[in-house]
């Protein structure tokens, strides 16, 4: 009998490992061109996100790059796209056509938040992916960052805010 309650004792007074705390998996899908306006907003939010690194697992990849997988498996999505003609960019359309029916009923309740580098007002590229991305289900976090013209350092202190804000509701389970 002894042995049985040494051994107890024992195997109760070790140290327990804790478990790792699962990193949360956040999708930051963007279009334009290297060196532009975009960029450098996606540069600030990704910037943000790294702000939580120990609780948030970063996937950035150009929309022509992002399928459906990369969709299945976050949970939560930065979606970033310069203003095209009053539209979003071709590519992040692209992105979306491909993605919808793949993914159709299995992303609902997404968190999500926009940002966009507009030459114009940035109205017609957000009301485009709002218009889309209810067909998905996803739910905003953040109203959208609309830069419009080259984006100062208060902009891109607001598009760091964006990335943090999208990555601490994550890691805090809020989201």
């Amino acid at each position: 009998m002894a042995n049985y309650h040494e051994s107890t004792r024992q195997r109760y007074a070790a140290p327990m490992e804790s478990p790792s705390p699962k990193r949360r998996r956040l999708l930051l899908v963007y279009a334009g061109h290297p060196g532009g306006r975009t960029e450098a907003l996606r540069r600030a939010v990704e910037a943000g996100v790294q702000a939580f690194d120990t609780g948030i697992e970063l996937t950035s990849r150009h929309a022509l790059d992002c399928g459906p997988d990369d969709l299945l498996r976050a949970e939560g999505i930065l979606l970033g796209t310069p203003e095209h003609f009053g539209y979003m960019a071709g590519a992040l359309k692209d992105f979306f056509d491909r993605t919808y029916y793949p993914v159709e009923g299995k992303t609902q309740g997404l968190p999500y938040a926009l940002f966009i580098s507009a030459g114009n007002d940035g109205s017609g590229a957000q009301r485009s992916v709002e218009r889309i991305v209810t067909g998905y289900g996803w739910t905003a976090v953040a109203p959208a960052l609309i830069a419009i013209g080259a984006p100062d350092e208060s902009v891109l202190q607001q598009a760091y805010a964006l990335g943090a804000t999208l990555a601490a509701g994550l890691e805090a389970g809020i989201f």
